[in-house]
């Protein structure tokens, strides 16, 4: 009886740690119709240039960035589409933790892009951790591109 005790809070025990080893630890994000993730990054205090590589070949006609955790200063953009075109809006823009920055604007019909680069400068305490930017795309909806 005592044997089955010690086998039964085993299994109990083996159940509990496996369920809570194998729990999804991925975030989720709430993405605004219409818009979708290009990526992320984590910001660095060392090096404050980061770059976004775009995975797909879908068109865009809006960018934004949304930044969590710790605010930001963003000091220079270059948009670079995937026939190697370049975009560089004029930004200066600080981003505060939990916000989004304004949209900018890539023209109506959609571009496809390769790349977003960004530099930026971290806001406040080191201390306090990292930033984390989010980088989404506004599709464009046209007659043949749902």
């Amino acid at each position: 009886m005592k044997h089955n005790k010690i086998i039964t809070a085993l299994l109990f025990v083996a159940v509990v740690i496996s369920s809570l080893s194998c729990g999804n630890s991925r975030r989720s994000i709430a993405i605004e119709e219409g818009w979708e993730l290009l990526g992320e990054t984590k910001v660095n205090f060392v090096r404050d240039r980061d770059k976004i590589e775009v995975l797909n070949s879908n068109l865009y006609t809006a960018i934004r960035f949304k930044v969590e955790k710790k605010d930001i200063h963003i000091n220079a953009l270059e948009i670079v589409y995937q026939n190697g075109d370049k975009l560089n809006p004029v930004i200066d823009d600080d981003i505060v933790a939990g916000e989004s920055s304004r949209e900018i604007e890539l023209g109506p019909l959609g571009k496809s892009l390769r790349s977003i680069d960004f530099t930026y400068r971290s806001r406040g305490n080191l201390l306090k951790g990292r930033a984390t930017i989010l980088v989404f795309g506004k599709r464009y909806r046209g007659l043949y591109n749902n």
